[in-house]
């Protein structure tokens, strides 16, 4: 690592808690008429995945900050295009590698140029390219214009989840060298367009050299955590260590210390200015929540042990194949394993952190009921019969 200055502010465990909270939009009064776009923007990313059990990922996290708005709301905020002054109408979002499949604000695009860099230097790949395949599949998005691997030909060469056809592997590897962009989920398929088409021509270059854009995430890091180590900011948009270090002491960031944490950190000067105050919300939590993203600052910071089971053997599973933890008072109180029978929201799998949790549990468990369409929710498993029946009268008195 390089030489740190001498921090200028010390903070408590408690005082950088609440600062996470805010930089993430779990406390304060959300931004309504910003709404799910400016959820994106203040996040920097926000995470996408296949599993759906309430709903999708990307759905879950305007849902936490917001409460209820509409899925389709939701969908349309990310992937409808929207004027940026002379037409046509751009994407407002892209999706791209970043702490994983990501969706991205647009104003983003020059500064993953370093990864597209990157992807189009890599000396081999998982899977083969048949000869003119890559000029194809961009001929033919250039005469028939946004489509899917299927429109393109085929996603798979056999009904094996991992045997991508030659289309397929074209088609990715155009989007991660950025000559492709998604710009939008058909179906949950990636819908391809070319970059030229897409992409505003103000941002449509890679003129930043890799210190410039690996600044610009880094303080976007920062500022999306409020305050982070030097492995939290690196996690964010996943960069290397050794490119955090080249680059954070011109990104805007300012080094503090947080008692009780063994690393070095750096905090967003704009989260030191005010005392974070507000409102907490209450609310289940995707397991692909940034705010729980690196499990190491997660029990760091809420001495919570955070992990996704879905991936697991279910003979091995401790907590149950997609649970989410429970969010209230500005501390993660429990955690459930949901399911949907019908109208009724199935809590398969809670734990609780004692009897006191049981009235937020309930509360977060009945909003979600309700977003999802559902009339009724039925408890299964809970560690012990005095936090059952504290849940289930909570659950009664709500629902009634």
């Amino acid at each position: 690592m390089t030489t740190l200055p001498r921090p200028a502010t010390e903070l408590s465990a408690d005082e950088a808690r609440r600062i996470a909270l805010r930089a993430q939009g779990f406390l304060g009064a959300p931004d309504r008429r910003a709404g799910v776009r400016g959820v994106l923007r203040h996040l920097g990313a926000v995470q996408l995945d296949t599993i759906s059990v309430l709903a999708r990922s990307h759905e879950l996290i305007p849902y936490a900050r917001l409460g209820a708005v509409g899925r389709g709301t939701v969908e349309a905020a990310y992937w409808k295009p929207v004027s940026m002054g002379a037409p046509p109408a751009r994407p407002h979002a892209f999706e791209y590698w970043s702490h994983a499949a990501c969706i991205l604000p647009i104003e983003e695009w020059p500064h993953f140029a370093f990864r597209r860099r990157a992807y189009r230097g890599r000396p081999h790949w998982n899977h083969d390219l048949p000869e003119g395949t890559y000029e194809q599949v961009v001929k033919q998005l250039r005469t028939e214009g946004p489509l899917t691997a299927t429109d393109l030909g085929g996603a798979k060469r056999t009904s094996e989840w991992w045997d991508w056809s030659g289309t397929k592997v074209a088609v990715e590897r155009a989007l991660m060298y950025g000559e492709v962009v998604c710009v939008e989920r058909r179906g949950w398929k990636r819908v391809y367009d070319l970059a030229e088409r897409a992409v505003p021509a103000a941002l449509l270059h890679d003129d930043l050299d890799d210190a410039e854009c690996l600044r610009r995430l880094v303080r976007l890091a920062g500022e999306a955590l409020g305050v982070g180590t030097r492995a939290d900011i690196a996690d964010y948009h996943r960069v290397k260590a050794e490119q955090v270090d080249a680059v954070i002491a011109d990104s805007g960031l300012v080094p503090v210390t947080v008692a009780s944490w063994s690393k070095p950190a750096w905090a967003d000067p704009a989260a030191l200015e005010t005392v974070p105050r507000g409102r907490h919300r209450t609310t289940l939590l995707s397991p692909f929540d940034s705010l729980i993203w690196e499990r190491a600052r997660t029990e760091r910071i809420f001495g919570f042990t955070h992990r996704l089971e879905a991936y697991v053997p279910k003979p091995k599973r401790v907590h149950g194949y997609f649970a989410m933890p429970v969010l209230a008072g500005g501390r993660l109180v429990g955690r459930v394993d949901p399911a949907r029978e019908g109208r009724t929201l199935v809590a398969k799998q809670v734990r609780l952190d004692g009897v006191k949790a049981a009235p937020a549990v309930a509360q977060a468990l009945v909003e979600a009921a309700s977003w999802v369409d559902c009339t009724d929710v039925r408890v299964e498993r809970v560690d012990t019969q005095q936090e059952r029946a504290a849940l289930t009268a909570e659950l009664a008195r709500l629902l009634a």
